[in-house]
């Protein structure tokens, strides 16, 4: 047979055979900002939804900080080389849903055929990422900040785990102080304004901002220089110049300080769950935020980041953004990613999945934070914040604090001024984005 007629042949049998060549599978970029072990869990996560099926493949790439992701997605998509999924920090929001470069994710899985159902999600993460109904992105990794403690330390000083109220920790703190117990009491985290300030202000139902915290518009203005926050800053000045609370110094990172045993408590992210299981050698643990006396707690807000998806793609590869996003909804993922890495269960149905398994018999402060998230119905001050030019915000107001706490300003005019600087960058970014949400 001529080499001709056997390829026509050997087509023909292919044809008849309903064989043909095998259609190479649709690739997607995500680029993220995990490293060590989370990085190892994403890389794993990704592998995971690959290996279960033959239509897509994602390719998970590291880009440094969620500023350096940032960064480099601005870059890319201007450059029109643009990764199909971007992982960006909560902090960055309304920069995100106002570039004019996302695709909402509820638009996406509706085009797709795919159903996501923002009533089964944990109703502060659903809330932050949501406008008018609408879910703009992918939630991954949720936290929110909780008290871990040594629990040698507060049994040396006569008590059996740490006071639920201010009130009442306050004292305790003092005592393992006052007793030697510990080098300090309380280590300070470098992300306070988030677990000391915001957090405080959420779970205490009080407001921060107007406009429900920048949920209902960018005409928001700061407005925690008033009430129980000056109250809350008072104390924490207390006990820096006590020495019951230690600022870490230059190059040392805060959770170091607890796990290492040199500080009795820390108030972090549930993440930092990771941490203190690796380093701490003694018997720890956690509890819920404490709060105001007379006070009927509200849930705390998260931190961590969502998924984004950019503009400018095919459709195939928007197929295979919204069957990796179906995959994350997945019962089973959530629970796997939930226990691989600390972070919380973006789902109720997960949480309760890991709760019928025993996962939290075994560990028990895995739940706290999640607990603390699902507790009661948010108000409007506790539906979470959303804050234009918010990183360089938050700069601000912890210089000013931190002047309150070095005896530079009184605590009053320190949150004065911090609350006078956030409203003209938060009027600058109004002017810069008129007209958007």
């Amino acid at each position: 047979m001529r080499p001709l007629y056997r390829a026509l042949a050997c087509a023909g049998a292919l044809v008849l055979t309903g064989m043909g060549p095998a259609r190479a599978a649709t690739e997607i970029e995500f680029w993220h900002a995990m490293s060590g072990a989370l990085g190892e869990r994403v890389d794993e996560l990704v592998k995971k939804f690959n290996d279960s099926q033959k239509d897509y493949v994602v390719k998970a790439i590291p880009k440094g900080t969620y500023d350096e992701v940032l960064n480099g997605t601005i870059a890319a998509y201007r450059a029109k080389r643009q990764p199909e999924i971007v992982q960006s920090n909560e902090r960055s929001f309304l920069t995100m849903v106002n570039s004019g470069a996302i695709v909402p994710t509820a638009d996406l899985m509706a085009e797709q055929n795919r159903k996501l159902d923002p009533s089964t999600y944990i109703a502060p993460v659903v809330s932050y990422y949501t406008i008018n109904g609408k879910l703009q992105a992918m939630p991954f990794n949720s936290s929110t900040p909780i008290l871990f403690y040594n629990r040698d330390h507060f049994k040396a000083a006569g008590f059996d785990k740490p006071g639920a109220t201010w009130q009442e920790l306050e004292p305790q703190l003092n005592a393992i102080k006052d007793k030697g117990i510990s080098k300090c009491a309380m280590v300070l985290p470098g992300d306070y304004e988030w677990s000391f300030l915001e957090n405080y202000s959420a779970v205490n139902d009080i407001p921060y901002a107007t406009k429900r915290n920048g949920m209902d518009g960018l005409d928001t203005s700061f407005v925690f220089n008033k009430g129980k926050l000056v109250g809350q800053v008072e104390r924490m000045k207390r006990l820096i110049g006590s020495g019951v609370m230690q600022i870490a110094g230059q190059g040392v990172i805060p959770v170091q300080l607890f796990t290492s045993g040199e500080c009795s408590t820390i108030i972090a992210s549930t993440a930092t769950h990771a941490a203190v299981v690796a380093a701490a050698k003694f018997d720890w643990n956690a509890a819920e935020l404490p709060y105001e006396q007379g006070v009927t707690p509200r849930n705390s807000v998260i931190g961590g980041a969502a998924l984004w998806t950019l503009k400018g793609h095919t459709p195939e590869k928007y197929k295979a953004v919204a069957a990796f996003y179906d995959f994350l909804a997945q019962t089973d993922t959530q629970v796997w990613w939930h226990q691989a890495t600390g972070y919380v269960p973006v789902t109720v149905p997960a949480y309760e999945a890991a709760k019928a398994q025993g996962y939290y018999d075994k560990n028990p402060t895995r739940a706290i934070a999640v607990v603390q998230l699902m507790r009661g119905t948010p108000t409007d001050n506790s539906l979470g914040f959303r804050i234009g030019n918010s990183n360089q915000i938050n700069v601000a107001i912890m210089e000013e604090v931190s002047a309150a706490f070095l005896g530079r300003k009184p605590v009053q005019q320190a949150l004065d001024d911090a609350v006078s600087r956030g409203n003209e960058s938060l009027r600058r970014y109004e002017q810069l984005n008129a007209g958007k949400k």
